[in-house]
């Protein structure tokens, strides 16, 4: 397979304005004005190959969509070297675009007032699809989802969810050799994002088109892609495969808890049993305590404590209602990551080793 997307050492910088606070800051602005320089994209470097799906994480202000944004072309790089199908991405911008699709989050590409098939007939002649493979593409997504009762709809007049997958399906409507699709599950109800995956994950077999993700869904990672690259600080801290993430924290395991009597836990709640579990169990200390609603989420490394002596010490905390034990979860192992492990998965990479 080819290499279709080609970033090396890319960095950008932003020139940002310091502005000073109250009264005299703001007048001080007005004939002295102090700028400062923001890192956004730090010597990022990553090869993506023909008919890959690549999720692309990292916590806000990370930098994904300042590198997402260099190569579709809209920024240009501050140093460094990218290619997107060969070509310069802000050198060539419209010749560019025409061989990408682009969904970002819920900025629609279609015609507001216009029905649907109205914004295909309109992307069709912009990007000059023959009759043929227009059609071709009609009736393979009206195949797959059962679009066709959309068309004469206008868009204003859509769910979220009908919109977001006619957004996907206009991305994809001229053939396009890469797809970047930001959050294209944000806001959705299960029943859509499970279309919605098992759309993109057909049309990437089917048609062969390298897809980039960017998501804070776990589910959209974990059912789409076998490779997953995570920044930070606008620093890349890893690029490898997701079952190869999860054998680099392979000592963690879930310990997940419902207390009796809460329907609710609060962070305040979170915080003071976790002070309790350190002074009954000392070498829990990096045990990690969170919840979600009525249940309470342990992520447990085994190689420091036994997840029995863990259960045994939140036993006398609370009366535990029921419990069970999971593998540790992609969305545990991302959280892992921001919440400190960042350094020590970045050694790790550096050293060839995950």
């Amino acid at each position: 397979m080819s290499t279709v997307i080609e970033l090396e050492e890319i960095t950008k910088v932003f020139r940002v304005l310091n502005r000073h606070t109250g009264l005299k800051g703001s007048i001080q602005d007005l004939f002295s004005r102090d700028y400062k320089d923001v890192v956004a994209v730090d010597h990022v470097s990553m090869k993506i190959e023909e008919g890959e799906m690549v999720g692309y994480l990292g916590p806000n202000g990370a930098g994904k969509s300042t590198t997402i944004k260099m190569m579709t072309g809209i920024l240009e790089p501050t140093s460094g070297k990218i290619l997107v199908n060969d070509r310069v991405p802000y050198q060539n911008r419209k010749l560019n675009a025409q061989h990408i699709g682009v969904v970002f989050g819920q900025r629609t590409q279609l015609w507001w007032a216009l029905p649907v098939i109205e914004s295909f007939r309109i992307l069709k002649e912009i990007y000059g699809v023959s009759d043929a493979a227009y059609n071709k593409n009609l009736k393979m997504f009206d195949d797959l989802v059962g679009v066709s009762e959309l068309y004469s709809k206008p868009v204003r007049q859509m769910s979220l969810g009908q919109r977001t997958l006619c957004d996907i399906l206009a991305s994809f409507l001229h053939d396009p050799g890469v797809v970047f699709l930001d959050e294209p599950t944000i806001g959705l109800d299960v029943s859509m994002k499970s279309k919605i995956r098992e759309l993109i994950s057909f049309l990437n077999r089917e048609k062969g088109t390298t897809v980039v993700l960017t998501t804070h869904d776990m589910g959209d990672v974990e059912a789409l892609c076998k490779r997953i690259m995570i920044i930070d600080h606008g620093k890349q801290i890893y690029d490898d495969s997701i079952t190869n993430l999860k054998q680099f924290f392979g000592s963690y395991r879930t310990l997940r808890i419902q207390p009796a009597g809460y329907d609710d836990i609060s962070p305040e709640k979170v915080e003071m049993w976790t002070k309790e579990l350190l002074v009954l169990c000392p070498q829990a200390q990096n045990v990690v305590m969170s919840s979600s609603e009525c249940n309470l989420n342990l992520l447990v490394p085994e190689d420091e404590v036994a997840l029995i002596t863990v259960l045994a010490a939140m036993q006398e905390i609370v009366h535990v209602k029921d419990m069970g034990i999971e593998e540790i979860s992609t969305e545990s192992v991302i959280r892992k990551i921001y919440e400190g492990e960042a350094d020590k998965t970045a050694d790790l990479l550096a050293g060839g080793e995950v």
